[in-house]
């Protein structure tokens, strides 16, 4: 039986990517902290710990009508942003996926009433929500890495039930697997003729106050181990824009219990600003006795007819 063995809340910007010189003119001659952060995670976690598989949860990649999760062999190429061309291009990339894992977690979308579909075209884009983190914590250590999708039509609940799926595939399979959520707190940016004016990494250019507040308010819940009180307070969280939604956070949180779930967070680099937005590294090692098993819900009728018909309502 697999099992989740870490798992991490990771911001991807494209600050990360830009040479050195260019990062210290934007932050007034100093490093941005971000980028020792995934230097330490990749010593202290990703070149220590016990895995076969990454599993990124990518608030970049948007679907509409269902999660999509990668189910290639081999994903290899040179990669350039839409976003940010300037900073992000031509990387080249390579890495092994892990179908068995990807159809196993499309298998479960029916039993937790969601649906889930795992691709394994060839030229399926890829973004760098995903990229960026290889980059730092992938490239060179051979494990395999996998992407799965945000529906923007989901709602909280939705990516809870794709996490569900995710934890349920892991426990299926033989795999140890490591869990990133690659994504922002608070996500709203200034505006073009503002922003150049807040590319400093201090928190006192995130877009408001507010917002701030906010994030350092789940940080510390997160350092307490304290999801269920993340996950009761989303709808007032919604208002400040969570990247995606957080559904990069939800996904994670759904494979790992839930309310349930009490791993602590350790906060690798600080909290910073990126053009508005809230940043940060937090890692949830694994309890010693294990993350709590994930949930279900039940099947839902009308769900299991629209996919499968009538043998596929019995069935469930």
């Amino acid at each position: 039986m697999g099992e989740v063995v870490g798992a991490g809340l990771l911001a991807h910007v494209p600050t990360i990517m830009l040479p050195e010189p260019v990062r210290l003119e934007l932050n007034q001659g100093r490093e941005i902290s971000l980028v020792p952060g995934l230097h330490q995670l990749r010593a202290e976690v990703f070149e220590t710990l016990d895995y076969d598989t990454v599993v990124v949860l990518d608030s970049h990649w948007f679907t509409t009508v269902e999660t999509v999760v990668t189910a290639q062999h081999r994903r290899a190429g040179l990669f350039t942003a839409e976003e940010l061309p300037r900073g992000m291009c031509r990387i080249p990339y390579e890495w092994p996926g892990d179908p068995e894992l990807a159809q196993a977690m499309a298998e479960l979308g029916p039993t937790n009433s969601t649906w889930i579909t795992a691709i394994d075209d060839e030229y399926l884009p890829l973004y760098y929500a995903t990229l960026n983190l290889w980059k730092f914590l992938g490239e060179g250590l051979g494990k395999r890495w996998v992407s799965v999708s945000t529906c923007q039509t989901g709602e909280p609940e939705d990516f809870l039930r794709v996490g569900r799926a995710l934890g349920q595939a892991i426990e299926r399979l033989d795999r140890k697997v490591v869990l990133i959520a690659s994504g922002a707190l608070s996500h709203t940016f200034w505006k073009l003729r503002q922003l150049r004016d807040h590319e400093a990494s201090d928190r006192s250019h995130i877009r408001t106050p507010e917002a701030c507040a906010a994030d350092l308010e789940r940080i510390a819940w997160f350092k307490d181990g304290d999801h269920a009180q993340v996950l009761r307070t989303m709808p007032e969280f919604l208002p400040y824009r969570p990247e995606a939604m957080f559904a990069h956070y939800l996904m994670m949180a759904g494979a790992l219990g839930e309310e349930r779930l009490t791993a602590r967070a350790r906060q690798y680099g600080e909290y910073e600003n990126s053009i508005g937005t809230g940043q940060v590294h937090l890692w949830f090692d694994r309890p010693a006795e294990g993350y709590p098993r994930p949930g279900s819900t039940p099947p839902d009728p009308e769900y299991l007819r629209q996919m499968g018909g009538p043998d596929l309502v019995a069935a469930g």
